[in-house]
């Protein structure tokens, strides 16, 4: 996957999995990649990604979805630097969601972010849209 495209679908179901009980999985994962990418950091993220939860946890009780977006973006953002900073972990953390997700009964796993494209052409215009890979061969 795209490491954009993964930062946002990661950041936005990091900060859904706060509120399940599969919370201390994903926790757990993602302080791991940042132990082997950022050791520094680490024990900050672990700290920055339970404050999170409990403002996850105020945001969705008050209605507040505006806050809740803004502690997506956050995570966005994070994840986005730390895919820039090792490449190599998309998967891993593609992994650690994943495994996440699935522990949860299926009822209760949040939703996966959706992508739509849409695209107009006009004349002898051609459009070429993907979610992922695309490979075009012309004659």
């Amino acid at each position: 996957m795209d490491p954009e495209m993964l930062a946002q679908t990661a950041g936005t179901t990091v900060v859904a999995l706060m509120a399940t009980d599969a919370w201390q999985r994903t926790r757990e994962g993602v302080v791991a990649l940042w132990r082997r990418v950022r050791p520094v950091q680490a024990d900050e993220i672990g700290t920055a990604l339970e404050e999170t939860r409990e403002e996850i946890l105020v945001a969705r009780r008050e209605g507040d979805a505006a806050g809740a977006e803004d502690l997506e973006r956050d995570w966005r953002r994070r994840l986005r630097r730390l895919l820039a900073a090792d490449p190599s972990v998309a998967q891993e953390l593609e992994d650690v969601l994943a495994q996440a997700r699935a522990s949860l009964p299926e009822d209760r796993r949040p939703p996966l972010p959706t992508v739509q494209l849409h695209a107009h052409a006009s004349g002898h215009a051609r459009v070429y849209q993907a979610g992922r890979d695309q490979h075009i061969v012309e004659r």
